[in-house]
């Protein structure tokens, strides 16, 4: 956990690790990102302090810390955090950081703590 204390902006995740092909990443989130998806790669969101809502176009799931979630490729999500929430995230090393999409939130590399 003391990474989190190297930064201090949201919704851009910093890599701490690499694994066949993977990475493995720490992020702070607050507020929301945009509806996305990612056309080939599956990203697993694993709450590990305060709270994560992900909107689905049909439902939305709430996790608390301790708990995770693998959205799959080609599912259309947005996730929100009502409050500072941290996360890790274990993605494909190729992955678009919100899609396709384009916000004032995109990040087009990630840096490594």
């Amino acid at each position: 956990m003391d990474k989190f204390e190297l930064f201090n902006e949201y919704w851009n995740p910093k890599i701490i690790g690499e694994l066949n092909n993977q990475t493995v990443k720490l992020v702070k989130v607050k507020g929301e990102l945009i509806w996305h998806s990612h056309a080939n790669e599956d990203e697993l969101f694993f709450v590990l302090k305060r709270e994560l809502k992900i909107c689905f176009r049909e439902t939305e799931l709430v996790l608390s810390e301790g708990e995770m979630v693998i959205v799959e490729k080609g599912v259309e999500h947005k996730p929100v955090a009502q409050h500072e929430t941290w996360l890790l995230l274990f993605e494909p090393q190729d992955i678009k950081h919100i899609g396709e999409n384009y916000c004032d939130k995109t990040l087009s590399k990630f840096e490594k703590i």
